[in-house]
C-alpha cells in the first residue's frame, strides 16, 4: 500500500481578516468560474459567506498552497445533516493561476479525509452542472461515482441549470484513497495535472 504523498497544499478555515485576499482571488478568477460559480465578490457576500459558516450550514475549506500560503481554492461541506443522514453537500472552485495543476485534487482529498474521519460524515454528495467537464473530471478522479440527471436542478445566474449528481460514502474512501496515492506515486508526482 502506497505511503500518503507529501501534499502541495493544507486546509485553512476563512477568516475575516483575509477578506481582501479572497475578493482578490475572486474578482481575478471571474472568467475561470463563469458560468459555473458566483463566490461571495463584495464585502456584504463575504460577511453573508462567513454567517453561512458561523451557523453552520456550510463548512469551508480554504485550499493554500505550502510554498507560499497563496489561497488556491475553496471546497465547501454545505447544509450538513447529522443523525441518521450524515450527509452534506460539496462545493468548490479554485482560483486562476491554480486551475488544473493538481491542487483541488489534492485539497479535495484532504477534504474528504477530514469528512470521513473527524466530521463522520457518511456520504458527501456534489451537483455539477452537466457542461463543467472540470469539475466532473475532479470528484471522478477522487472517487465520486455518478448517481444521476437532476433536470433543472439549481437556480444559477437567472436561470434553472440541470445538474449531474456525483456522491462518494465513507466506506467507498478508503479503498478510492489508496487508489488515488498509487496512482500518484506511479506517475511519481503527487497528484495528477488535469
Amino acid at each position: 500500500m502506497p505511503a500518503a504523498p507529501a501534499f502541495r497544499v493544507h486546509l485553512a478555515q476563512p477568516a475575516a481578516e483575509c477578506e481582501a485576499e479572497f475578493l482578490q482571488s475572486v474578482r481575478s478568477s471571474q472568467d475561470l468560474h463563469r458560468p459555473w460559480v458566483f463566490a461571495a465578490s463584495n464585502h456584504e457576500e463575504f460577511a453573508a459567506y462567513l454567517e453561512r459558516i458561523r451557523s453552520g450550514r456550510k463548512i469551508s475549506h480554504w485550499i493554500r498552497r505550502n510554498s507560499d500560503n497563496r489561497l488556491a481554492g475553496v471546497i465547501n461541506v454545505s447544509e450538513p445533516v447529522m443523525g441518521v443522514f450524515r450527509s452534506a453537500y460539496l462545493g468548490f472552485h479554485a482560483f486562476a493561476g491554480f486551475a488544473r495543476r493538481g491542487y483541488m485534487t489534492e485539497g479535495l482529498a484532504l477534504v474528504l479525509d477530514r469528512a470521513f474521519g473527524e466530521l463522520e460524515f457518511h456520504r458527501l454528495e456534489a451537483n455539477i452542472q452537466t457542461a463543467n467537464s472540470a469539475s466532473a473530471a475532479l470528484v471522478s478522479r477522487v472517487g465520486f461515482r455518478k448517481e444521476g440527471f437532476s433536470p433543472k436542478y439549481l437556480f444559477i445566474d437567472g436561470d434553472w441549470r440541470d445538474h449531474d449528481r456525483w456522491a462518494i460514502l465513507s466506506e467507498e474512501w478508503p479503498h478510492k484513497r489508496m487508489r488515488l496515492f498509487a496512482s500518484w506515486h506511479a506517475n511519481g508526482r503527487q497528484s495528477r495535472d488535469a
